[in-house]
């Protein structure tokens, strides 16, 4: 066969092909999401919903190989780089990594659905976890990030749009439910709402961080272990460990975690209590602000032991009531003012201040924890009127029970600066009586030697026995105990001749060995002396 007869018999189909090649070309490719024109099926009366907006659904085999893109939101931002060595005590676990926003009931989202604005538009998440969309109709997503919701719902959309490409973006989270316990003043559960809504990216920053919670649940007490908080996330076996100590010395915010929906935060106790640790917790944004009484109990060498209730927290107001001696207002009865926060300074203030007996560097407050078990403070007041550290002026909490205890021995020296300090009294009343210029009640301030006692009643008169004068005390056990003293007004203080006095002691001056005998003779002489008197009278 030559090549013309092979020619003519090769070119009608090669024209055929080429002229439905061309008609291919020629028209146009539909959109990536296009409604299709074509007629609705027989069995739409199947269809999984309602079509509120008419629009013509595809059949099913119309799209049959159309490929579904998948839906990829913007990766989130990685995690933070944990803190430096020692921001944290060695052994405590990690950060929780930011994970995605997971949906859930009272979520509201935007769905978008590329060129199909009868789909598009904002729903709310119901009770259910379930968002009720257009033609689809009730779509689960509870418990799904924002790309999982996404690519979920382009698959229930590509029955009826031509490689649907499907947007789900967060508008206003839901209120957030977190559990607080432990070392809180109002342990439970709250809720709190976001701060704003977010696009599709996560929401990291946008809900209550952990010291928003502590501060929902009234902020943490006194014994509370900051540097060790335990966060537990729902549905996950991980503790976490917060360490707030980190952000409160270092600034370490990465601390400050975003909580999560049905997170769980618990406060624990301090293994033992540091004063200067009461000053820095007082003054954190996470502590208690508001002012509200406490019951506290004070024993021991105060003037007025006792129970009281005083007012404290934050810039409290001020003020203090004694369960027994009435209210206390402005100022308390040592002198002092009573606003800011109850300290153990201003409770023994209200309590009438030490005596002189009070041994300041071994003050002892007893404080009971969430846990059950009583902490114990050790407080050195006399350090803190030595050198001005504030520290140990210890902030109270709620039950607290201060202890002063007894002195074994009472240096002089010290008993001046006492006396003059805010915890003593202003004055103090000793009883001074028999043979003084003004003898009585004395108000004198807080450990006045008896020397300065009898001074200020006017000193010895002429009918004096200036040696030796009678104290006599009312001890705290009730009993009464007297004793001789050897009086030298010119020695200093010390407890043999020149004893420190405490509040209703009674100094007795008795009459010198000459007035004795001149008012025994008078007491013999008087009746004769009444006699001559009585003749007088008659003119004998």
């Amino acid at each position: 066969m030559t090549g013309s007869g092979m020619r003519k018999r090769l070119n009608p189909p090669i024209a055929g092909l080429t002229l439905i090649t061309l008609m291919a070309t020629a028209v146009p490719a539909p959109s990536h999401a296009q409604l299709p024109t074509l007629p609705a099926p027989r069995d739409s009366q199947t269809s999984p919903s309602p079509n509120p907006n008419n629009v013509p659904f595809p059949p099913a085999s119309a799209l049959e190989g159309s490929p579904i893109p998948s839906f990829s939101t913007p990766p989130s931002s990685p995690e933070a780089p944990p803190p430096p060595a020692g921001s944290r005590p060695s052994g405590f676990s990690n950060l929780p990594p930011e994970t995605p926003y997971t949906l859930g009931a009272g979520d509201r989202v935007r769905v978008d659905v590329f060129d199909v604005p009868e789909y598009s538009g904002e729903f709310a998440v119901l009770v259910d976890g379930t968002l009720n969309l257009p033609v689809i109709g009730a779509v689960t997503v509870r418990g799904r990030t924002l790309q999982q919701a996404s690519e979920t719902i382009s698959q229930l959309y590509a029955r009826y749009v031509r490689r649907p490409l499907v947007t789900v973006g967060l508008l206003a989270p839901r209120p957030v439910t977190i559990a607080v316990a432990g070392e809180v003043n109002r342990p439970g559960t709250y809720t709190a709402g976001a701060q704003g809504g977010a696009g599709a990216g996560t929401v990291a920053g946008q809900f209550p961080t952990v010291t928003q919670a502590i501060t929902l649940a009234g902020g943490i007490t006194q014994a509370a272990a900051v540097g060790e908080v335990k966060l537990r996330r729902r549905n996950s076996p991980t503790t976490y460990t917060i360490n707030l100590w980190a952000l409160l010395n270092q600034g370490d915010i990465s601390q400050d975690v975003a909580l999560r929906d049905g997170d769980t935060l618990f406060i624990p106790t301090v293994t033992d209590v540091n004063p200067t640790d009461t000053r820095t917790l007082a003054d954190a944004s996470f502590a208690n602000r508001q002012a509200q009484p406490i019951n506290i109990a004070i024993v021991g060498e105060v003037a007025r032991p006792g129970p009281y209730e005083i007012t404290g927290g934050g810039a409290g107001t001020g003020g203090a009531t004694g369960a027994v001696t009435g209210a206390t207002t402005g100022v308390a009865a040592g002198g002092g003012t009573a606003g800011g926060p109850p300290t153990i300074t201003k409770a023994i203030q209200v309590a009438g201040g030490i005596t002189s007996q009070a041994d300041v560097r071994s003050v002892t407050i007893r404080r009971p924890t969430r846990s059950g078990q009583s902490k114990v403070i050790e407080v050195n007041l006399w350090e803190m009127l030595r050198t001005g550290d504030i520290s140990q002026d210890v902030i109270l909490q709620n039950g607290d029970t201060i202890t002063i205890p007894t002195a074994t021995a009472i240096d002089p020296a010290e008993a001046t600066i006492l006396a003059g300090a805010s915890i003593s009294p202003n004055t103090i009343v000793v009883n001074v009586v028999g043979e003084v210029t003004r003898a009585g009640a004395i108000p004198v301030p807080p450990n006045t030697p008896l020397n300065q006692a009898i001074l200020a009643a006017g000193g010895f008169n002429t009918r004096a026995k200036k040696s030796k004068v009678d104290l006599i005390r009312l001890n705290p056990n009730g009993s009464v105990s007297k004793r001789e003293v050897e009086v030298d007004l010119a020695q200093g203080i010390n407890e043999e001749g020149n004893p420190t006095l405490r509040n209703n002691d009674v100094v007795v001056v008795r009459r010198s060995t000459v007035a004795s005998i001149g008012d025994t003779l008078g007491t013999v002489l008087s009746p004769i002396t009444n006699f001559f008197g009585f003749l007088n009278l008659f003119g004998f």
